[in-house]
């Protein structure tokens, strides 16, 4: 039986100027009042909306995150975000290696590892992306691919920190394409991910909440919610419209 605490992210992704941003989250405290006390929810907005949507929900249950950040603490880094500067807009979580992270703009394995060591050091909460491209699962490597992925990730961390880190499992060709993998994809993938680090962490693997992502919505996400090892969704376009992003929450 799961005892671990259901996580529902709402990944905005480039999406929503600063007060559409602040106007969705406001809708969120209210249509969520009292149905989340069993469960963590997290919206990550752009950058530009930390602020305000901090400000729309600092006396709700409902938690911040952003959606990268970069390793370093200062420097000459243009158009990226330190820790700091996302601690002090009140986040709690963040998300790293997103797929469109990894494809888009080049990071590796190792640039994922040193954001993860970064963000555990300042005390953010780490929701970790790992997913195999359509061609990967064509050709049968998505153990190999996640796996990978899941192992660079962790390197070099203790089962303290392991503890303390979200991962999201995302089939790269089922996000944004509408087209989901299947539950007993998912359950699959989930439990490989769970074996794999009862191996290399023993007892912490029960305690690493691992979310499914990848074109979740209201009418799929009770069937992905009920499965012992799912703890939950990192969701995309579904978090951008409250009600889905509501009854989402509701289903876990």
């Amino acid at each position: 039986m799961r005892s671990r605490r259901p996580i529902i992210a709402g990944n905005w992704k480039m999406n929503l100027t600063v007060q559409q941003g602040a106007d969705l989250a406001t809708k969120l405290v209210s249509m969520l009042a009292g149905n989340i006390e069993d469960r963590d929810v997290v919206i990550c907005p752009p950058f530009t909306s930390l602020d305000s949507v901090f400000r729309a929900i600092e006396d709700s249950p409902i938690h911040l995150g952003a959606q990268n950040m970069h390793f370093e603490d200062e420097g000459a880094f243009t158009g990226e975000i330190s820790t700091a500067m996302v601690l002090t807009t009140g986040c709690t979580y963040i998300i790293l290696g997103h797929s469109e992270r990894r494809q888009l703009f080049g990071e590796t394995d190792v640039d994922v590892n040193a954001k993860l060591v970064k963000a555990l050091a300042a005390g953010l909460n780490p929701i970790v992306c790992v997913g195999e491209t359509l061609a990967q699962r064509e050709a049968g490597d998505t153990e190999k691919v996640v796996l990978r992925q899941v192992r660079a990730a962790f390197q070099g961390l203790d089962s303290q920190d392991a503890a303390r880190i979200v991962l999201a499992y995302e089939p790269v060709w089922a996000i944004g394409t509408g087209k989901s993998a299947t539950v007993d994809q998912a359950v699959e993938v989930h439990g490989l991910i769970r074996s794999f680090l009862g191996d290399r962490h023993g007892d912490v693997a029960q305690q690493v909440r691992i979310q499914y992502g990848g074109s979740v919505k209201p009418e799929n996400a009770e069937e992905f919610f009920t499965c012992d090892d799912i703890d939950g969704g990192l969701i995309g376009g579904a978090s951008l419209k409250a009600k889905d992003f509501a009854e989402i929450v509701k289903a876990a």
